[in-house]
């Protein structure tokens, strides 16, 4: 799939280029209905039938506005450029008008088509608290040399690569196409953005070539595999307690110094019996463990009287059996841990029967294994698909990021493969290994290079099944990545860019005075 990444972009400007406005959005509107609705069909695996049908529809009828809203910005970009006709114009005619436009010109307009596509997924990553789920960047994730300038500029900047060259190409076949004969009208076309993606894997190569630093941590990742339908009830909790530290004592077995659980392991909290039994296990083993499980707390708020609220966490233990640390969730599903506006239309509210759902917290934690010397911070569910969260984990001081992750909501289905693939430029933007503890799917963990360590994976086994994961991972004390120092600097400066060759005016131009 990531060779048609980068014919897409350039495919549908050459579909749009011959029709009328309205039928170009609807035509790109279209493709990205399809596109999202294949890509995000693992939706409805989620257990509630009528809000995994209605969300599935909802989010890729949504997203699906992203494509023509690009290709109204590129359009508009073209006209003010002069690179595109005051009117449609079918491809061999606008080949034509293409042959008297500047090199200079036809990549300005290449580079903004690039910059718009990434000051969409920009937006994408936050409006309506975000979604940036399968960016056109994360596609090439098995592509280690090219992946690597994320560190410089994110998954955006690859997104910007691909697009750039997917523009100029579909130009540069236009025009071989109709002067099959003159090889410079479209070499001059191809060669910046194919040169810019050499470089760009020259020096990911040479990335790739350093020695890997040396192992400091051993951690046991335990994937407990239990389906959703029996995880939030309560007739088995004592089966799946049980599963749990069968598990757990299969890790300790391995010597490890970390245990991790995954998020949902313990939803509804942790009885003080179980407490007991767990803490028994840690004490024993004299190991440190960080577990998922629900978290509640009296509203501070008079006015609530009294009322609870919960949080998705993650808690810290160490070998003494004491809870140094706890990290609430920041970013919550919708529909799957809150209802939007359920104050105001509680009928959403038989789309998914969470009853009051969840709360957000409010930062992230340092979780310090103090006699390990190492620190992590945690990332809760699909909180490792947001660039600019993750960077805000990977503070000074922070030697790798643990995510966990419950993907049992989707079955066996291709949400974990996607996550994962998500997740591999996190890895590589903040320069630290990121674990990836989950309940079903992918438990794995990736290296500040994104490279895959999990050995389910290389021997073949079924990712699905219940098991123990170890790793030995580790880190270096280096620099950190200009992704990790500066955030989503590129990003903006493409929003800028769209935003200025929209937005500018266009000046009438004047004929010399006779």
């Amino acid at each position: 799939m990531a060779a048609f990444a980068w014919l897409v972009p350039g495919a549908l400007l050459l579909l749009v280029t011959g029709a009328q406005p309205g039928l170009a959005f609807r035509t790109a509107y279209v493709a990205g209905a399809v596109h999202y609705a294949i890509s995000l069909s693992w939706l409805r695996y989620i257990p509630f039938p009528a809000g995994a049908y209605a969300g599935w529809v909802a989010l890729s009828l949504f997203l699906a506005l992203f494509p023509p809203l690009w290709v109204l910005a590129v359009t508009t970009c073209g006209r003010r450029l002069g690179v595109l006709g005051a009117e449609p114009c079918p491809p061999r005619q606008w080949a034509v008008h293409l042959r008297g436009i500047s090199a200079w010109r036809l990549q300005g307009w290449c580079l903004t088509a690039a910059a718009a596509w990434v000051a969409w997924e920009m937006l994408l990553a936050r409006l309506f608290g975000g979604f940036p789920w399968n960016l056109l960047g994360a596609s090439q994730y098995r592509i280690l040399p090219l992946v690597q300038t994320a560190s410089i500029a994110g998954v955006y900047g690859i997104s910007f690569l691909v697009v750039w060259f997917s523009s100029a190409l579909a130009i540069a076949l236009l025009l071989l196409v109709r002067y099959p004969g003159q090889r410079t009208l479209w070499y001059g076309t191809l060669a910046p953005p194919g040169l810019a993606v050499l470089v760009a894997c020259v020096a990911g190569f040479a990335a790739l070539r350093a020695p890997p630093p040396p192992s400091r941590l051993a951690v046991a990742m335990v994937q407990p595999s239990i389906p959703q339908t029996v995880i939030f009830d309560p007739a088995e909790s004592a089966n799946r307690f049980e599963a749990l530290l069968d598990l757990t004592r299969q890790a300790v077995a391995f010597q490890p110094n970390l245990i991790v659980w995954p998020e949902a392991s313990l939803p509804g909290g942790l009885g003080p019996d179980d407490f007991e039994r767990l803490i028994e296990v840690v004490r024993s083993a004299r190991v440190w463990m960080i577990f998922g499980a629900d978290d509640s707390e009296e509203d501070p708020d008079p006015a609530a009287n009294g009322a609870v609220r919960y949080y998705n966490a993650a808690f810290l233990v160490n070998p003494d059996g004491q809870v140094l640390a706890f990290y609430r969730k920041r970013r919550l599903v919708m529909f799957g841990e809150y209802i939007p506006f359920g104050r105001w239309l509680p009928f959403l509210r038989r789309l998914a029967p969470i009853g009051d759902g969840f709360q957000p917290g409010n930062a992230p934690v340092r979780f310090p294994l103090a006699d390990l010397n190492a620190t992590t911070s945690v990332l809760i569910c699909f909180e490792d698909n947001f660039p600019q969260q993750a960077r805000q984990h990977a503070e000074e001081g922070v030697d790798f990021l643990l995510n966990l992750t419950n993907n049992a909501w989707f079955g066996e289905s291709a949400a974990q493969w996607q996550h994962m693939a998500n997740a591999v430029f996190r890895a590589i933007e903040t320069g630290l290994p990121l674990v990836r503890c989950s309940n079903n799917g992918i438990t794995c963990w990736i290296d500040p290079h994104g490279r895959i360590h999990a050995s389910r994976l290389t021997r073949g086994d079924d990712v699905y099944r219940a098991g123990v994961e170890i790793a030995s991972i580790g880190w270096s004390n280096g620099p950190a990545t200009p992704y990790r120092r500066f955030g989503d600097l590129f990003g903006w400066l493409c929003v800028a860019v769209t935003a200025i060759g929209v937005g500018r005016p266009r000046f009438p131009r004047h004929s010399p005075p006779r």
